[in-house]
């Protein structure tokens, strides 16, 4: 008989002493990758080797080499952590190994991401009918709705991109920010259209594109695509995305959000104003890993135009089974075949959060980054960015070696975590609030954690 309860055990009990340490463990890995390698590593294992043994050496031998980005003194990059109900979930899912790409494979988990597609329209305050994608992340988010984007914009024109590909298909020109998410240009390398077709949209001091220098790009006579931005990667800005529909659709141009993180706003009530008139957009990208506080990985595509959605993503084979009733087989809205049921996960966090408890994470972590801000400024460090959502981007002394060697020694430190960027030409630290577990008392701990660093090295 099979040794199920051994292996799981294990890493059962593994898994809630790492997360019960998450509020006191050093924030940073421990080993460096030579270290990780000689604990783990060795020659190809030639015999069988109990399972539950497995498990404890893996655990053990990674321990010292995680990244604890669950902890609520995590903000690099952003990332989000993982709450209750959705690491459960995604530990069910994972034992029912469910293939989602098709309703007959899939019959429950294509019901619950139907469920939580209509749950995710709702909560976004998008157009009714919108369709839902489950991706990795927001990188294939931007594939899928630029996809959709290209479909459409081409068909307008009278092409068939999917039957006669882009050879002899009329140009497309993709309006973007200057300061656009790195996924975009990727994506439309993948696309086939290649970072060429770009034209750069000069953005104010915070990174939010100009609607006015937009509508000097805007034209009715070649297929055109706006790629808007909620949450500038840096800043946290938000492009004035009323102005950019309307501008937009008066030349017929498809206009894609890339919200990653800033999608998440629109379920504020007091962040809300900031993204007033999202839902006249075609098509947005987010990410269930960051506010929502999903596990690893989650992303979401949403379309308003479910047939461009469809005609760009939708496959037919004689081996596949689709329902005859209608069912929906997920295949239809996203680039994979075979894949995991991430809707259980996203269900079950919107079930156990709820609208008001999805609000609260993303309120309490703009008061955090508001908190981080005003301390650093009232102690001589220089705060970058107007803080809209949840960046905060501070410099030390206007000094690029500086604030490099702060970023760095923070990190090593092992209170916090925080990464560094490059905006404008200069050094920056960069400070994502994302963790639904981040208090004051996480804020002022790091907080003065980064300022005797600082003080130490100048």
């Amino acid at each position: 008989m099979t040794d199920w309860e051994g292996p799981l055990s294990e890493a059962f009990e593994r898994a809630t002493t790492y997360l019960q340490g998450l509020p006191v463990r050093r924030v940073g890995p421990r080993a460096t990758a030579g270290e990780l390698r000689q604990v783990l590593g060795g020659s190809l294992p030639q015999h069988a080797t109990d399972a539950q043994e497995v498990i404890a050496h893996l655990a053990k031998g990674v321990e010292e080499g995680l990244l604890p980005s669950g902890s609520g003194r995590f903000f690099g990059f952003v990332f989000g952590g993982a709450t209750p109900a959705a690491i459960a979930a995604d530990w069910l899912t994972t034992v029912w190994d469910q293939n989602a790409g098709l309703y007959a494979a899939a019959p429950a988990a294509a019901v619950v991401e139907e469920i939580t597609a209509d749950w995710l329209v709702e909560l976004f305050g998008l157009p009714s009918g919108t369709s839902v994608g489950f991706v990795t992340g927001a990188q294939m988010a931007n594939f899928t709705g630029l996809a959709a984007a290209r479909h459409a914009v081409l068909r307008n024109h009278g092409w068939d991109v999917e039957r006669d590909g882009l050879i002899g298909a009329p140009p497309i020109r993709v309006l973007a920010g200057a300061e656009r998410h790195d996924t975009v240009d990727r994506a439309l390398r993948f696309l086939g259209l290649g970072t060429s077709c770009i034209v750069p949209i000069a953005v104010d001091e915070q990174g939010r594109m100009r609607a006015d220098r937009l509508a000097e790009e805007l034209t009715t006579d070649q297929p055109t695509i706006v790629c808007a931005q909620v949450g500038n990667v840096n800043t946290g800005a938000i492009d004035p995305i009323e102005e950019i529909c309307r501008r937009a659709h008066e030349r017929n141009a498809w206009v894609h959000v890339d919200g990653a993180f800033g999608l998440w706003a629109t379920v504020s009530p007091a962040l809300q104003p900031h993204v007033r008139g999202i839902e006249n957009a075609d098509s947005w990208a987010t990410d269930a890993h960051k506010w929502l506080n999903v596990p690893y990985d989650s992303g979401l595509v949403l379309c308003a135009h479910p047939e461009a959605h469809r005609a760009a993503m939708s496959v037919r084979a004689s081996y596949l089974i689709h329902d005859e009733h209608g069912e929906r087989d997920a295949l239809e809205f996203n680039p994979e075949f075979s894949r995991r049921a991430r809707g259980f996960a996203v269900y079950a966090a919107i079930r156990a959060l709820g609208r008001d408890g999805i609000a609260e994470i993303v309120d309490r972590c703009h008061a955090m980054a508001r908190r981080f801000a005003d301390t650093l400024a009232a102690n001589g460090v220089d705060v970058l960015n107007d803080v809209v959502l949840n960046q905060v981007l501070v410099r030390f002394g206007n000094d690029d070696e500086l604030t490099r060697n702060v970023v760095r020694a923070v990190q090593h430190e092992g209170t916090c975590w925080m990464s560094g960027t490059t905006w404008r030409g200069k050094a920056a630290m960069r400070i994502s609030v994302s963790n639904w577990t981040t208090d004051e008392q996480d804020v002022d701990r790091s907080a003065a954690a980064v300022l005797a660093v600082a003080e130490r090295l100048r």
